[in-house]
Formats: structure tokens, C-alpha cells, sequence
């Protein structure tokens, strides 16, 4: 590998964003779906439910809608995952961390339990939010 990317730790933001957006219109253009998740999470709940009591999935009037598989947009989760987990080890950026420098600094490093209720009430309160604006 050369010196210089294993110095760099990351892309370059303005070229990350452009080809996203190129992405996302390749998407719609050839596709004819936008990008996007969070009915993808809705879905593997779904999926996981029909383990326990698939009866009541079937009766569920969002699960009638949207019928809980794994299609495109779950792939493309899992794509994302394993992008970013690619992305992390050819930059030498991958770590396994607890909490994030920057969290310890502001709140200390005994605020494991903070943490986890400041991202669950985050990850809560955007998934509500994406539901809420239909995706």
C-alpha cells in the first residue's frame, strides 16, 4: 500500500458526497426506487415476529402492506455495512471502541449507560421521524 493512503483517514467528504448523490439518482434512473432504510428495519422486525407468532404478523395492517422480506432495500443495508466496514480497514481508521474520545471529554469516561440512552433515544426519535415522513 502506498504511504499516502495509509496516512489519509478517510475520503474526501466532497468526493463521498458526489458519489452518493450520483448514486442515488443512478438508483431512481435505472431502478426506479429512491435509497433508503428504514423500512428495512421495520421489515427484519417483522421477520423476526413471524418466528415467534407469524399469526399475528399476518394479521398486522402495516405487515399486510408491507410484507416483511429481505429484498433490495435490506441488501442495501447490508451493503452499507460492509462498505463502511472496508472503508474503515483500508484507511487504517477501523478501532473497536466503547465510547468515542470526544463523548469521554464532554461527559467522562463512566457514562457508558448515558451513552446508551442518548443513542437509543437518538436512533428512536429518527427512526420515528423517517416512519413519520413515510421513509
Amino acid at each position: 500500500m502506498s504511504k499516502q493512503l495509509l496516512e489519509d483517514k478517510g475520503w474526501n467528504p466532497y468526493l463521498a458526497g458526489s458519489l452518493s448523490g450520483i448514486v442515488s439518482v443512478l438508483s431512481v434512473w435505472i431502478a426506479g426506487q429512491f435509497l433508503g432504510a428504514s423500512t428495512t428495519f421495520v421489515r427484519s422486525v417483522g421477520l423476526l415476529e413471524q418466528l415467534f407468532s407469524s399469526e399475528r404478523v399476518g394479521q398486522m395492517e402495516y405487515f399486510i402492506k408491507t410484507t416483511p422480506k429481505i429484498d433490495w432495500q435490506w441488501m442495501f443495508v447490508v451493503g452499507i455495512f460492509i462498505g463502511a466496514l472496508i472503508a474503515a480497514k483500508t484507511s487504517n481508521s477501523f478501532r473497536w471502541e466503547g465510547l468515542p474520545d470526544l463523548w469521554q471529554q464532554r461527559f467522562g469516561p463512566k457514562s457508558k449507560a448515558k451513552r446508551a440512552i442518548f443513542a437509543f433515544s437518538g436512533g428512536a426519535i429518527a427512526m420515528y421521524g423517517a416512519r413519520l415522513a413515510d421513509g
